[in-house]
């Protein structure tokens, strides 16, 4: 009769234990830097596209479409640069959404000032004799979303972009210099907002305001522009702080293997 043969044990060979994947100290600043660059770009990417927003409206409407300057930048959704600007604020709302800060009230403020973008464009200003009961609702609601747009971005200003897991006193000089300037750009925020608010409120939006033609354009570009220039700072491209030779890891991945230094 033939006979069963023996089941072979398991060899575990030291081979097979060596196949475990092995992660420096090195390889691990090497991840994270192929993380941080991409972010960094992300972060660039928002302060250029803010920064450059008016300016690119302005110039397709003048040289390509032959318009002179607009009441607004939101005026310019009635142009032929309708499609670049609400690309342009969808462009700018999907980069907020995927921005990560210190906490959850960075998530938050991103997630609103992306659902805050996105309604600034798909809800336009009332067209110039537009009178329909239909378009006023959907101008008030521009204008609102626009509003909360601006105040939100004034609030990564102010409050997200100027904390630190420093305390006041062992921040940086680069830092602490970088937080004056968040604050800067998020008070002239706010002044162009409130000086927006008193145009509208004191002079039914129409006419010169201050000695400005055209003054919720240049209202807006101010606002616009400085909040660009802090994002543009916040990717640290400029005022960097000085690099001491260890790498700057504020969080430990979830890997598999082991760290060896």
């Amino acid at each position: 009769m033939p006979t069963k043969s023996k089941p072979r044990k398991k060899v575990h060979s030291r081979k097979a234990k060596s196949a475990e994947p092995v992660l420096t100290a090195s390889r691990l600043s090497e991840i994270q830097n192929e993380l941080v660059l991409p972010y960094k770009e992300l972060r660039v990417t928002v302060g250029l596209l803010g920064m450059l927003m008016p300016l690119i409206l302005y110039l397709g409407g003048r040289v390509i479409f032959g318009k002179v300057l607009q009441e607004s930048i939101s005026a310019y959704y009635h142009t032929g640069m309708r499609d670049v600007m609400v690309g342009i604020l969808f462009s700018l709302g999907v980069f907020l959404f995927s921005y990560k800060g210190y906490g959850r009230a960075d998530d938050i403020a991103g997630n609103f000032a992306c659902f805050f973008a996105i309604g600034t464009a798909l809800f336009p200003t009332l067209r110039s004799g537009e009178t329909g009961e239909v378009y006023k609702l959907i101008s008030i609601a521009h204008h609102i979303f626009a509003a909360s747009f601006l105040l939100t971005l004034t609030y990564f200003c102010l409050v997200l972009f100027t904390k630190s897991k420093h305390k006041p006193e062992d921040m940086s000089d680069m830092k602490k210099l970088r937080n004056k300037i968040y604050r800067i750009c998020g008070g002239v925020m706010l002044l162009s907002i409130l000086l927006i608010a008193v145009y509208f409120a004191a002079f039914g939006a129409e006419g010169r305001f201050l000695g400005i033609t055209n003054p919720i354009f240049w209202f807006e570009t101010l606002a616009i522009f400085a909040f660009g220039f802090s994002w543009f700072v916040k990717s640290e491209v400029i005022l960097k702080d000085e690099e001491d030779g260890k790498p700057n890891i504020e969080w430990t991945p979830q890997l598999v293997g082991r760290i060896v230094s």
